[in-house]
């Protein structure tokens, strides 16, 4: 018995201290979220420092650092470039969450660079062809009429154009419009633009910042084959109030921050409206009845649920209606003015999970509708003929990502897509000249799994690697025309609700290599595959409503694009000048452009009014950047080739008999540079100058005469080119606010857009001549060839923007 009473005591014993050794070690889950105190945007690779243990780690995309501790008082020191260090003493005494506000230091880095960089970045990250703007970025591009605008400060930047003062879009690396995939807050944009491109759609005072990538993209991202161009909103990290807004010449802005369940339910309400009805005429005097007015609002709500789980729901809308005082006739319709209405809708869900050890789980749900709409008023009547579109975009996706160290990173992910496209009814109203038209529907399924790596494998070595598979299904109801060996026409196919109409199956890879010269010189490679499903059709220099989107099927293949990049990168001067070259070339298969005499308004089979070009697109693209001091900017400087060659059997059907031709975004030589003085606390003064060669454009090859009407005859394709753009802008940013404590405050911004009044021109066009109207010029010619300029001098503005918290 007393040998057993002994045997129990030892147990108890060693129970006694196991359990002492297991509470004394017991740990905890330390959780710190990172964000940047103004724009409330979560930041990156900051660095966190831990004492007494001499750990730490760096903050993951979505600005969180998670590490396990055992029970402890714990020293932390929190440091990014450009911010002032946070240092905190934390208690762990049980599962915590920390959010960090990091406030700018703007004696250490300057506004013109994205201040949530890592030092030497540009060097040491394996991805190419990336542009990271963070909103102090964009405020500072002096644009038309003084608005804050995301596209006309991208056009800025190196391989980035426009089609001119009036543009629906940018072109990337020679690429088309639709071939940018735009994101706000996760979910596709299909006209980005306001007023035919005057300004960009996206509501100013939310936006956080802008990632463009135009190389190896990351293979989370696909559907567009040039470039992914990603608009974020500011999350709504809050205790309090916040006001902010201004009054324009042409708009007018107004934001709300707020918290609504004090640390857990936070919203941000931004809104923009904009009348132009007054000043169209004083832009362009021939346009005097021509109405314009617009609006866009953006509504973001965070609930965080506990320190481990945050969910996020972005509405977005976009809505314009103008109308040009012009006569015009299309599709036998005879209008006295064309009037233009469309509405973009997009919904974002967002579910962040985060685990431990800097593990997350991302789920999104997204819905976006675009509905295009012309109204044509006939002549002598009050009948109102509408032709209307629609494209509903629904998705899923779910990603897991694993940040395990510094050197070493992955995430993988499943996301399927949903198209349904309206290409278009036609609404005759009560009149009795047209007959109603409504084409069939169209739905397509984008179904896709990825994964990406960026791993260091050596000290002066990085790669990133990643492999997109997708399956593109377009399903019915769908009406298939089908064709003889010779081309003719030969009867429908017609398929069923959910019946497999085509089945499009490809590999996507994505890579990129950087090398380390030393420590501020590396070399890049980069490769990458990308297929695209969607496509939007038009045969004007720009995108209207009444452009054709269309999802790809047996007769337009999806276009593909392989893109190839080679760069240098270096820095000096401890990072405040920063120097790149990067050379790139672009091979793409199944351009979509018009044939010759194509009329796709409302045509049944479209294959028959397009056809499908290879294409090619090259250049080098350099850049210099300064970053530190009272004068720092950019400037850029690109060399480039965009090409398309058709191969159509048919001699009717091609274009520039099948020779490589000039595309409508190729620009041989673009110069561009952005200088910004930052004279004292009150007062900051920023040029933009811009340079490019001519924009392509068809001109007559001759001319015949059908009852006394003289008409051009256009056999070759963009065989000329416009006269050389160049523009230089002025911003003068006024602060008077002396009291950096005060709760409201407020600045002026004077802008000077096109300084120098330069008459670039949009397009040439012409017109029968009346007698011996400029015979001095056009001697015994029976047309003439006039210059339309959208800008016929300097656009000045004066904008009030305030602040209150």
């Amino acid at each position: 018995m007393k040998k057993q009473h002994n045997t129990i005591a030892v147990l108890i014993g060693l129970f006694i201290l196991v359990s002492t050794t297991i509470l004394s070690a017991q740990e905890y889950a330390l959780t710190i979220s990172v964000i940047d105190e103004e724009s409330k945007d979560p930041l990156e690779g900051v660095t966190v420092l831990i004492t007494p243990c001499d750990c730490g780690g760096i903050s993951n995309t979505s600005g969180i650092f998670s590490k396990r501790l055992q029970k402890g008082v714990y020293n932390l020191s929190i440091e990014y470039l450009g911010y002032g260090t946070q240092r905190l003493k934390v208690d762990l005494n049980k599962n915590q969450s920390i959010s960090v506000q990091m406030p700018v230091e703007e004696e250490q880095l300057s506004e013109v660079v994205l201040l949530a960089k890592k030092r030497n970045q540009n060097v040491e990250s394996p991805q190419m062809g990336v542009l990271e703007l963070n909103i102090r970025d964009l405020i500072k591009v002096p644009t038309a009429l003084g608005e804050f605008d995301v596209l006309k400060s991208i056009t800025l930047m190196a391989g980035v154009n426009s089609s001119g003062d009036i543009s629906n879009g940018v072109s990337i690396r020679g690429g088309s419009l639709d071939q940018n995939l735009m994101l706000y807050d996760g979910a596709p944009v299909f006209n980005p633009t306001h007023l035919f491109g005057l300004f960009s759609v996206f509501t100013p005072d939310v936006i956080s910042g802008v990632d463009i990538y135009r190389a190896n993209i990351p293979a989370k991202y696909g559907g567009r084959i040039a470039s992914v161009l990603e608009v974020k909103v500011k999350n709504p990290y809050v205790d309090r109030l916040k006001i902010e807004g201004g009054i324009g010449l042409i708009s007018n802005r107004l934001t709300l921050t707020m918290p609504i369940l004090k640390n857990k339910l936070m919203l941000i309400a931004g809104g923009r409206t904009g009348f132009s009805d007054v000043l169209f005429p004083l832009l362009i005097p021939r346009l005097k009845n021509t109405r314009a007015n617009f609006f866009d609002s953006t509504v973001k709500l965070l609930y965080l649920l506990n320190s481990n789980n945050q969910i996020a729901y972005t509405n977005f809308i976009s809505n314009d209606f103008y109308q040009l005082d012009l006569i015009s006739s299309v599709e036998n319709i005879i209008s006295s003015s064309n009037q233009y209405d469309f509405k973009t809708r997009n919904h974002t869900l967002k579910w962040l999970h985060t685990f431990e050890n800097n593990t997350n789980l991302i789920n999104r749900l997204i819905h976006s509708t675009y509905t295009p709409q012309n109204l044509f008023p006939e002549v002598d009547s009050d009948n109102i003929i509408r032709f209307e579109s629609q494209i509903q975009y629904s998705s899923i996706q779910s990603e897991y990502s694993n940040a395990k160290t510094e050197d070493l990173s992955y995430y993988a992910g499943l996301e399927v897509k949903r198209y349904q496209i309206n290409p278009g009814t036609l609404d005759p109203g009560n009149g009795n000249t047209i007959n109603p038209v409504s084409l069939n529907k169209e739905v397509g399924f984008e179904s896709s799994a990825y994964f990406n790596l960026d791993w260091k494998p050596l000290p002066r070595m990085a790669l990133s690697g990643g492999l997109r598979f997708t399956q593109f299904s377009l399903l019915g109801p769908f009406d298939e025309a089908q064709y003889t060996p010779e081309g003719l026409f030969n009867g429908v196919t017609t398929f069923e609700s959910q019946e497999l109409v085509k089945n499009y199956f490809n590999p996507e890879p994505r890579i990129g290599l950087n090398y380390k010269l030393s420590e501020d010189t590396s070399i890049k490679m980069s490769y990458a595959r990308i297929f695209q499903y969607i496509q939007n059709i038009y045969n004007t220099n720009t995108p209207l409503p009444t452009s054709r989107w269309k999802i790809s099927d047996r007769y337009i293949t999806p276009q593909k694009n392989n893109t190839y990049g080679l760069g240098l990168y270096k820095n000096f001067l401890d990072s405040q000048f920063e120097f790149s070259a990067e050379g790139y070339y672009r091979k793409t298969e199944n351009n979509l452009t018009y044939r010759p005499g194509a009329d796709f308004f409302l045509s049944r089979f479209i294959e028959n009014e397009i056809t499908q070009a290879e294409g090619k697109s090259y250049g080098v693209e350099l850049s210099l950047r300064k970053t530190l001091g009272k004068i720092n900017g950019v400037m850029n400087y690109t060399w480039s080739r965009s090409l398309l060659k058709t191969d159509e059997v048919r001699p009717i059907n091609r274009i520039n008999n099948n020779e490589w031709y000039a595309s409508d975004f190729d620009r041989p030589h673009t110069v561009n540079a952005t200088i910004n003085f930052e004279g004292d606390q009150f007062n900051s003064f920023s040029f933009n100058f811009v340079g490019q060669t001519g924009r392509p454009f068809t001109i007559a090859n001759g001319i015949f005469e059908e009852q006394n009407v003289v008409i051009p005859i256009y056999l070759y394709r963009n065989n000329s080119r416009l006269p050389t753009y160049h523009r230089l802008d002025f911003s003068w940013k006024i602060a008077y606010s002396k009291d950096p404590n005060r709760r409201f405050k407020g600045d002026w911004i004077f802008t000077v857009y096109n300084l120098y009044s330069r008459k670039n021109p949009y397009n040439i066009y012409y017109t029968q001549r009346n007698g011996g109207e400029d015979g001095n010029v056009f001697l015994g010619s029976p047309l003439g060839a006039y210059e339309l300029s959208i800008l016929r001098g300097a656009l000045v503005s004066l904008s009030y923007n305030f602040k209150f918290q």
